[in-house]
């Protein structure tokens, strides 16, 4: 199928909406690719957590929880321009064997009040009944 792309800026604390549902909900997703980059590369030292749930959660959080069930990935970053010799991590981890069909959500924290540039990229997958009424009901189910 086809690769959809997202970018933007998070607010630190922010919560973003990734509009993705349908009407017929056999249209799923599978993340392929997800980066974060600081906003002033050469001025700021940053320190970032961007986690993409399933069900919008009521507050970004900086706890990192792989056994909670709405969690797709999470990617950190950090840039430090303190010392003499610049460092720059970006690490993700996804969870590519997930397939949605619902509208995602990102919420960021950083260890200041910085906002971080994200890129998310997304593998269109058709899913077939079963598969589409499963992720719904998961969805369904993590908003109780």
């Amino acid at each position: 199928m086809s690769i959809k792309t997202f970018r933007g800026q998070i607010a630190d604390n922010g919560i973003e909406t990734i509009r993705l549902s349908t009407n017929d909900g056999l249209t799923g997703y599978q993340i392929k690719k997800f980066i974060l980059f600081p906003i002033e590369p050469q001025n700021n030292n940053q320190q970032s957590t961007v986690q993409v749930y399933t069900v919008k959660p009521d507050v970004a959080t900086t706890v990192v929880n792989f056994s909670a069930p709405t969690l797709l990935a999470v990617a950190y970053m950090e840039n430090d321009n303190s010392g003499a010799t610049p460092t720059f991590i970006d690490s993700a981890i996804f969870f590519d064997n997930v397939k949605f069909n619902q509208d995602i959500y990102l919420t960021h924290t950083e260890q200041g009040s910085d906002a971080v540039n994200y890129y998310l990229e997304l593998e269109q997958v058709k899913l077939d009944l079963n598969e589409a009424t499963v992720a719904t009901l998961k969805d369904m189910r993590g908003r109780e």
